[in-house]
């Protein structure tokens, strides 16, 4: 009972310690951002989404090195399937009654999300995610930061406000930047309790690796970005929202899983608790492109329908327990 007591306790700290930290460098990447000039969305997704998916790409490197790279795809699985029913869904109920579909930027990559998502599901039906697979991952996320940089007046924008008068940009950036790489350091730590706290449960509860990463991890990972999200919405910025989600789904379906299958290949052992996953996954990414482009918003009706394929989700995996 001590020794459940002290990986519950060293879960919820880590994974606080994930919140904290990442806030940390969110914060200092924005500002750094905002003196490069860059849009909102271009923001949101560089400067939110990459740092909150820096605790699952730490969690699935050390996964990896131990050789347990199932944890990784697990907590990739479940934190996208989070992302695109739980987060926007609690967004929408919580924060603001719909999420638009602003600008043609937004649009595209929407396109390029739901690709993501489903990308390594169809790399793995041989029962592996190779290293050539993973390979494929990282390539495709670099065709898709070609796309994305393409056009330079996707990025300008002449604030009006800003909320600090750079004097001494350069100076100003590189202190921020290192700040951002302490943030990493101390993440790095907690990812080392993260993957403690999981292998611990694995054993205590008799589950496999991944259904622990798609159950507790990926939920645990996923929170960040669901909480930024809902106080985004609530400052009525949508574009935040967009970025921090998509980007998110972007980043762990290709850095983080082509850098862990190519360190460690990820084999599935246990079809079953995968496949629902997969199942679901599908129709997370299906029905969010469906939404967000057929009338280029999210209504509150459409939310609640996300978040019941979550809740069913969440009956099917006990129920195969």
């Amino acid at each position: 009972m001590v020794e459940l007591l002290f990986h519950i306790l060293l879960f919820l700290i880590s994974s606080s310690a994930f919140y904290l930290f990442g806030d940390l460098i969110i914060e200092n990447l924005i500002k750094t951002c905002r003196v490069l000039r860059w849009k909102e969305f271009v923001i949101s997704f560089l400067a939110i989404a990459l740092p909150v998916s820096l605790p699952d790409l730490l969690v699935g490197i050390l996964a990896a090195l131990k050789k347990i790279p199932e944890l990784s795809l697990g907590d990739v699985a479940g934190g996208n399937i989070v992302d695109l029913t739980l987060a926007v869904a609690v967004t929408i109920l919580f924060g603001k009654k719909e999420l638009e579909l602003e600008s043609r930027l937004v649009r595209q990559s929407s396109i390029f999300v739901t690709f993501a998502a489903i990308l390594p599901l169809v790399l793995i039906l041989d029962g592996t995610l190779s290293r050539a697979d993973g390979l494929s991952l990282l390539l495709f996320l670099i065709f898709y930061f070609m796309w994305f940089f393409s056009e330079k007046e996707k990025f300008e924008k002449d604030y009006e406000k800003l909320e600090v008068v750079f004097k001494k940009e350069t100076e100003f950036v590189f202190k921020n930047l290192g700040k951002v790489f302490l943030g990493i350091l101390l993440l790095l730590f907690a990812a080392q309790g993260i993957i403690t706290s999981a292998q611990f449960f694995s054993k205590y509860l008799n589950l496999p690796l991944i259904l622990i990463g798609i159950l507790i991890v990926g939920l645990g990972n996923a929170l960040p970005e669901t909480y930024l999200s809902v106080i985004s919405a609530r400052k009525n910025q949508g574009w935040m929202v967009l970025g921090n989600l998509m980007g998110s789904v972007i980043f762990c379906s290709t850095l983080v899983l082509g850098v862990v299958s190519i360190i460690s290949p990820i084999e599935i052992s246990k079809i079953s608790h995968f496949e629902t996953a997969r199942i679901f996954l599908i129709l997370s990414s299906l029905f969010f492109f469906i939404f967000l482009r057929t009338k280029r918003k999210i209504t509150e009706k459409e939310a609640l329908f996300l978040l019941f394929i979550y809740i069913s989700f969440l009956i099917i995996e006990g129920l195969i327990k």
